[in-house]
């Protein structure tokens, strides 16, 4: 199974999901979103699978940091885009792309349950 963990590599739930993958065997690539960036496009593909309040987080470090006018400017998905595209750390973590979904946040029951990897 072909899998892309997108995050930042200090992120403590993404250092959970990266052991638990490394623990259950998947094969992964690892995608920094600060050192190799992120595309319109990109975040346009994880948007099909889901909504925009589920991939911005708005209870982080990086969204309470913002401006009260960019925080209030957020109401759609476009809008969620630019101020994701323009501070990719406002994205919840981790988001994982494979075949048949696109999971974000970590969980080791939400893995086990979509990945369908051995206990």
């Amino acid at each position: 199974m072909n899998m892309t963990l997108y995050g930042i590599p200090n992120c403590d739930t993404v250092k959970k999901a990266r052991d638990w993958l490394a623990e259950h065997g998947c094969a992964y690539q690892f995608h920094d979103f600060k050192k190799d960036g992120l595309t319109h496009a990109q975040i346009a593909l994880w948007l099909q699978a889901v909504p925009w309040e589920v991939l911005l987080n708005k209870k982080g470090m990086t969204w309470r940091n913002l401006p009260d006018a960019t925080k209030a400017s957020v109401v759609d998905a476009a809008s969620a885009t630019a101020v994701m595209l323009a501070s990719p750390s406002v994205i919840k973590r981790p988001v994982l792309c494979h075949a048949k979904a696109v999971l974000v946040g970590f969980t080791s029951d939400l893995y086990q349950q979509e990945l369908k990897v051995a206990s």
